[in-house]
């Protein structure tokens, strides 16, 4: 069994979004069976909290079911579980990097580093805009099977 973890900031809109994405893709491909998937936060602000209502909005617009989820933190623990480890920007890369430690680097990267363009994915919490996320979670989540796929760990 392959898992991979979301991370963002809060885990209420990007890594939920990427969660039901990615969770979604797998279902419909038949890889439920090898592959697993979570997301967590790097901060303690949403703990316990639902994902945001633009993320729930965004989801049901593109017929992608939400996972049922609760905000969660990070631990250091989850580098023992999780193959990848994937953020969003590069303050989550920081904050993962202290979480897991400099020793588990290896499993750590961002959503979009799996692509053509490399970039971070804008919070929606401050921007708004989730139809841009979604698009960028999809487009990551495009690239991320992807490497998969080529890398054989599909099975």
């Amino acid at each position: 069994m392959l898992n991979i973890l979301f991370v963002c900031h809060g885990n209420i809109c990007r890594s939920t979004m990427a969660e039901s994405v990615f969770t979604d893709r797998i279902r419909r491909e038949g890889l439920a069976e090898k592959v697993h998937c979570s997301s967590a936060a790097t901060h303690t602000d949403e703990i316990g909290n639902p994902p945001h209502r633009g993320t729930v909005r965004k989801l049901k617009e593109e017929g992608i079911p939400l996972v049922p989820h609760r905000a969660r933190l990070l631990t250091r623990e989850d580098a023992d579980v999780y193959d990848f480890i994937i953020g969003m920007d590069a303050e989550n890369l920081r904050h993962m990097r202290r979480i897991l430690g400099e020793e588990h680097r290896s499993k750590i990267s961002l959503l979009l580093d799996y692509t053509q363009t490399p970039r971070p994915i804008a919070d929606p919490w401050y921007t708004g805009n989730f139809d841009e996320t979604y698009e960028d979670i999809a487009e990551g989540v495009d690239a991320l099977m992807h490497y998969l796929e080529r890398s054989r760990l599909l099975g």
